[in-house]
């Protein structure tokens, strides 16, 4: 067992531990500064270098191409549920496709602000798979289309991008990545919108990245808090009010370790072979098993179940003894979840793999 226990949270999750060191070796003075990055001005030169470097490295990672604004935000990617529809929808109807717990939340808030419409869901099959794009009941007017492309409590995931121009709509696609961000490419030409709260693949909680194409900015309705107003956060370069100085500094830090891993396609091999490594055993077992279709499981959250849950105290409690912690399932869905982001590393799903093994034989 490694000198920490793996922390399998769905978020706020673990960090590299490379970035945890860096940031306590800087945490009373930065750079020779004689201040700690949480004492800084946001708009001092020296938070600017770490905001700016940020910014560039994120752009890099995730190739986001130039008519996209990069924002750094707050209030987490459920807030985003009611700052998408002010800054886009106008008003009038969006499309919303419900594939488990955060974009049924996004559906249901997105009505304070507009008109949403249920384009499809996998409520049928208790979100254990995605509509196909295919059967999805677009409306001829929509605004944006939501999509959450991986659903941390379900753990269902968008392996490839609907191309909504295929599918005869003109609307711009939203897609809710907060729980795999920077786990794979992004293919921003059918994308409008991509938002995520830092705290599940990236840093700790209070930053929340908002990447937006330049044409849907200055579209804000009227009630629209100028603090979330996608052109008034851009026009100021995501420093219109205070924003959140040290998980940004904290994200950057996280951005230059995923650039010395090799970066997002590195990291997406590396998350394959967890994936599949932990799937192919819980799929050999009959003492665990996981319900979701195996062409939309997350690579990110693994939700699975003993087969007699009696014994989930039992297992639970083994698990932490074995320095393997935070596996208990969402309270909505129960059972089990590890969630194995890029900060993960193999050996830690190694760990978890033998751990399953060897109480499934206590228990047989």
């Amino acid at each position: 067992m490694s000198v920490r226990p793996y922390n399998f949270s769905a978020g706020p999750a673990a960090m590299p531990l490379e970035v945890l060191q860096q940031a306590a070796a800087e945490m009373t003075d930065w750079n020779g500064s004689g201040m700690g990055v949480m004492e800084m001005s946001h708009r001092g030169k020296e938070f600017i270098s770490i905001y700016e470097q940020a910014e560039a490295d994120l752009r890099e990672l995730l190739a986001v191409p130039a008519h996209f604004k990069i924002l750094f935000m707050q209030g987490g990617g459920l807030a985003e549920n009611a700052i998408v529809p002010l800054n886009l929808s106008r008003g009038e109807s969006v499309d919303v496709v419900v594939t488990g717990s955060w974009s049924d939340k996004s559906y249901k808030e997105a009505s304070k602000y507009c008109t949403p419409h249920l384009a499809a869901t996998g409520a049928d099959t208790h979100f254990t798979t995605l509509p196909a794009p295919t059967q999805w009941q677009l409306s001829a007017n929509a605004q944006y289309v939501h999509v959450c492309t991986n659903e941390t409590i379900h753990g269902v995931e968008f392996h490839s991008l609907p191309d909504l121009k295929a599918l005869g709509s003109d609307a711009p696609l939203v897609i809710d990545f907060s729980s795999h961000v920077l786990s794979r490419s992004v293919d921003w030409s059918k994308v409008g919108v991509a938002f995520g709260g830092a705290q599940k693949n990236i840093g700790p909680a209070g930053v929340t990245l908002v990447v937006v194409r330049e044409d849907l900015l200055g579209h804000a309705l009227k009630v629209c808090p100028s603090a979330f107003n996608y052109k008034t956060v851009a026009d100021n370069g995501s420093m219109y009010n205070t924003p959140p100085t040290y998980s940004i500094y904290m994200a950057g830090l996280t951005f230059q370790w995923l650039k010395r891993q090799g970066g997002v396609a590195a990291m997406e091999q590396r998350n394959i072979a967890k994936a599949q490594l932990l799937y192919d055993f819980l799929d050999s077992s009959s003492f665990y098993s996981n319900k979701v279709a195996h062409d939309c499981r997350s690579r990110m959250n693994v939700p699975f179940f003993l087969a007699d849950e009696s014994r989930n105290d039992a297992f639970l409690a083994g698990a932490k003894a074995a320095g393997l912690l935070q596996l208990k399932g969402h309270k909505s869905v129960g059972g089990m979840r590890a969630s194995i982001y890029n900060a993960m590393p193999i050996e830690g799903v190694q760990a978890l793999v033998s751990y399953l093994q060897a109480f499934e034989k206590t228990q047989a």
